[in-house]
């Protein structure tokens, strides 16, 4: 039993410190950071750099002495030749969207694009690598305005989907003037769907009154708490089918050879299907489409990295503090009961 109260005691000990570190940071921070606004910082790869080692280190386990020589002697008169020739590649500014429902991603991909259109030219091309099955309107459609600043800058836009671009995902990949799919990727689902609970009766079951007071006609039309109405229900099935029309027009604007009525219902397809629909124009994988334009072009992977604050990184070290301590003092307790 004695050992138990000594490991309480010690880990007791160990997270008051840490617990009064981390406030006093904490409060430092805050004061210092008033007034400031988080920044970040653009990481940028040479994709060509990736494929170039990929194929070396192949290369190099495969090819023998002789093969080897004569291989760098051609990649070394073919640069030379390229270089004397005046060939300047093409280039290919390559970006990734991986959304969840608030397309937080978004965050970064406005200033990937904003630093883009700063350099891109129109015989330059972006690729984005698209996954993600939707989510809240209002943010995929910040999401979808923010890849429509590529268009209207007159530069190509190739959208790729490998596993989904769904709903609010789609919304995003209808924009990019080539889309390609994976065989089996999941794509459409052009419609708008909402739900919620009501626990009216549960509350009038157990007398609990609920009292929403609105100015507005339509300020409040279904409730989570209140009793539903059937002119609230028919307001709100209203403004669905209006959110669904903008939805379908907005998809007409950037692919006008769809039939739109017979792909908005909501329905999804797999990349086969979608391509008889025409939801995308080729079945490819984004990496066999990289992978051949990086032979003739310059290919430029863009992250914009948040930096975190100091508060979220005193967090991160004393979650990892922590979870030494708990380590250490388990060791002990180990030690002493073997012991």
């Amino acid at each position: 039993m004695d050992f138990l109260l000594e490991y309480a005691g010690f880990l007791a000990r160990a997270v008051t410190v840490l617990v009064v570190i981390v406030v006093i940071l904490a409060m430092m921070t805050a004061l210092r950071s008033r007034g400031r606004t988080r920044a970040g910082e653009l990481l940028v790869t040479s994709l060509n750099d990736f494929y170039s080692e990929l194929k070396d280190t192949i290369e190099l386990n495969v090819l023998d002495k002789t093969q080897l020589k004569a291989r760098r002697k051609a990649l070394n008169a073919q640069e030379k030749q390229d270089k004397k020739a005046g060939l300047n590649k093409a280039r290919v500014f390559v970006l990734d969207f991986d959304g969840d429902i608030k397309a937080s991603a978004a965050d970064s991909l406005r200033h990937e694009i904003t630093a883009l259109l700063a350099v891109a030219q129109p015989t330059d091309e972006v690729v984005l690598r698209l996954e993600s099955g939707g989510g809240m309107v209002h943010s995929y459609g910040l999401a979808s305005s923010q890849l429509a600043r590529i268009r209207d800058a007159k530069i190509p836009l190739t959208v790729c989907v490998d596993k989904v671009a769904a709903s609010g995902g789609y919304m995003m990949a209808c924009i990019g003037d080539k889309i390609l799919s994976a065989p089996f990727a999941v794509l459409g689902s052009i419609g708008v769907v909402a739900q919620l609970p009501n626990i009216h009766r549960l509350l009038k079951k157990n007398n609990i009154d609920v009292e929403i007071l609105t100015a507005g006609e339509h300020k409040r039309t279904l409730t989570m708490l209140g009793e539903n109405t059937e002119q609230g229900r028919e307001k709100f099935l209203q403004d669905l089918q209006t959110t669904h029309d903008l939805f379908k027009k907005f998809v007409v604007q950037y692919r006008p050879q769809l039939d739109i009525d017979a792909v908005a219902t909501g329905e999804v397809w797999l990349g086969t299907d979608a391509q008889e629909q025409q939801l995308v124009d080729q079945l490819q994988t984004s990496d066999e489409y990289l992978s051949k334009r990086a032979v003739e072009a310059d290919l430029y992977a863009l992250q914009f990295v948040q930096k975190k604050s100091l508060q979220e990184r005193v967090g991160l070290s004393a979650g990892a503090a922590l979870e030494h301590v708990a380590d250490k003092g388990w060791e002990r307790l180990q030690r002493r009961f073997i012991g």
